[in-house]
């Protein structure tokens, strides 16, 4: 048998796991994993400007492959740059490994040079954690911190190494486990069948349903089941911020996004639906408004991997407690075995009516922009008609990334990258590095804002060190876009702090970085200008696009209303 230093150990296992790429940045009490790197080239590292950064690119990279993302930095100060990217990937179900260096096992508890207790640290954050007490260990803790992270409700896994636990001069039989049992970790398979037949026959007697989609339904590769049976029973359907993309967005029986953000449409069909199934989504108060108030006269069916998840924040009438492929397999298939029953063609007539008159009254409009200026909801829709609808879009956090949630339609899962539950500005640059990685003749844009763009800015030598043409859509309204929005409906618009003063020369500095910077201020130029970013396949491109400062996000609920209770423009609401 083979014998192997710890740290040559944990990279063997990686490539044995089938790890392409490690997200990381080197340190003290990893540098044997490093030199363990450096001899061999299967496991591609990637060197980022910060840890946080390497978390969001291997976040990204999860996102738009469904495989796991792994993090590899040095203790203390490396680990807790973490913090937030594995906050932000349990947040939103997204399977990750972090591997966190450790000062020697003697010196654990001595408050040693960067020490930190990083299993302590990140326990409310992880699906699980583990900590290194021998080399020995380290195969078999690797198998099983991969099938935790990615099975199941997936999320991240953090592996604490010691230093002394990686001794290049101390070798062990290296055998990496083909396949791993955990006694107390036994992830949900198909659901139960005679709460599906519940669920069949509920959903076929609806006058008024709705099928509302979310993150799990992507997570769990399902989405040609979600399509092929919103189609089969000719239902509308809603995802949930997550959940875009798990149904075309071009499609006619699509009706938006729902929520805070969501269009009028979907969430009046929402409040006034009698039957709702809910696939993979977890009722988050983002969807929701005052839960005493949702939904009212609505049947609720739930599926979702996680039990725990069930009637958390919403009581649901048929819970399903199972995976979403083979659940929504299950569906259908009792759907087509009962081929003599079908929707009421009626009712349902009259239901799609009424959604076309909703969607009539709102329809995402927007007050035109006045001579010379421009609004973000046209830069969003030119990003979308430029790029043919084909990119991969990620974002950062606040109005840019609502508009961009909006106004592009996303016909495929995994197109759409974004931090929904943690809410992380910082998020995109680094989140389109990873999707660049995973499909490098792919067409990646980062929609951000210049005060999230500059939290992550450093990504920008990264880029040029790998050749990573991503394409930057900073849509700059010289403020805290979404703070600012909060201030002048709640606030009777008193800003504080929240206007981006001083701001940087972004395409002076961009330059600086060896990329292109573009500065757009006239609309005239906007399609132009975007078309030659998106010509240019090689280079970066830095679109520093100045829009109006004073626009909101409509449609927007009104807080402890129900669904149905909404802004739709700074002088209308329902």
């Amino acid at each position: 048998m083979e014998q192997l230093s710890g740290g040559e150990m944990l990279i063997r296992a990686l490539a044995d796991e089938g790890v392409e790429f490690l997200f990381g940045y080197p340190g003290g009490a990893v540098l044997h994993i490093y030199d363990a790197i450096f001899q061999q080239d299967k496991v591609k590292h990637i060197l980022v400007r910060h840890e946080q950064a390497a978390g969001h690119a291997a976040d990204g990279y999860a996102r738009a492959t469904g495989k796991v993302g792994c993090v590899l930095v040095t203790s203390g100060p490396g680990a807790t740059n973490t913090v937030t990217p594995i906050a932000t990937a349990y947040m939103d179900n997204i399977p990750m490994v972090v591997i966190s260096g450790q000062v020697p096992s003697h010196l654990v508890g001595e408050d040693a040079f960067q020490e930190t207790d990083m299993i302590g640290v990140s326990r409310p954050i992880v699906k699980h954690s583990f900590q290194i007490r021998h080399a020995s260990e380290i195969p078999g803790v690797v198998k099983k911190a991969f099938y935790i992270a990615s099975s199941g409700r997936p999320g991240p896994v953090v592996i604490d190494i010691p230093k002394d636990c990686t001794n290049p001069n101390e070798k062990f039989d290296y055998d990496y486990p083909t396949k791993v049992k955990l006694r107390s970790y036994t992830p949900p398979g198909r659901g139960h069948a005679g709460q599906i037949k519940k669920a069949v026959d509920e959903l076929l007697a609806a006058k008024r349903p709705v099928i509302y989609a979310g993150g799990g339904v992507v997570q769990g590769n399902a989405s040609h089941l979600l399509t092929e049976l919103v189609r089969t029973l000719g239902y509308p359907c809603t995802n949930t911020l997550m959940g875009l993309g798990a149904y075309p967005g071009s499609d006619p029986q699509f009706i938006g996004m729902l929520g805070m953000h969501g269009t009028y449409e979907a969430n009046m069909a929402m409040h006034h639906s009698d039957v709702i199934l809910a696939v993979g989504a977890r009722f988050d108060d983002r969807v929701t408004n005052n839960t005493a108030k949702f939904c009212p006269n609505a049947k609720i069916i739930h599926i979702d991997i996680d039990p725990a998840a069930i009637s958390k924040t919403v009581r649901v009438d048929i819970p399903i407690v199972g995976a979403v492929e083979p659940v929504l397999t299950d569906m259908l298939a009792q759907i087509k075995a009962e081929a003599e029953i079908k929707p009421d063609a009626e009712a349902l007539k009259i239901w799609w009516e009424q959604i076309t008159q909703w969607r009539a009254r709102h329809g995402l409009r927007y007050e035109p922009a006045q001579p010379g200026e421009m609004k973000p909801q046209q830069v969003v829709e030119m990003l979308y008609k430029v790029t043919n609808g084909q990119a991969y879009v990620t974002s950062d956090v606040g109005q840019h990334q609502m508009f961009a949630a909006l106004y592009y339609k996303y016909d495929r899962p995994r197109q759409w990258i974004n931090s929904g539950g943690l809410g992380t500005m910082g998020f995109g640059l680094p989140a389109a590095m990873g999707v660049k990685f995973a499909f490098p003749d792919a067409i990646v844009a980062c929609v951000t804002g210049e005060a999230s763009i500059q939290m992550n800015i450093q990504e920008l030598s990264t880029c040029l060190q790998y050749g990573l043409p991503v394409k930057i859509i900073n849509i700059n309204n010289r403020s805290l876009g979404m703070v600012k929005q909060w201030q002048d409906m709640q606030y009777e618009g008193r800003h504080s702090n929240s206007y981006m003063d001083s701001l940087p020369d972004f395409v002076k500095l961009v330059e600086a970085y060896g990329h292109v910077g573009m500065k757009i201020t006239d609309p005239d130029q906007l399609e132009s200008k975007m078309r030659e970013a998106f010509a240019m396949t090689d280079r970066l491109v830095f679109l520093d696009i100045y829009v109006d400062p004073s626009e909101h996000v409509y449609p927007m609920h009104i807080a402890k209303g129900s669904m149905r209770d909404m802004l739709l423009s700074k002088t209308e609401r329902t």
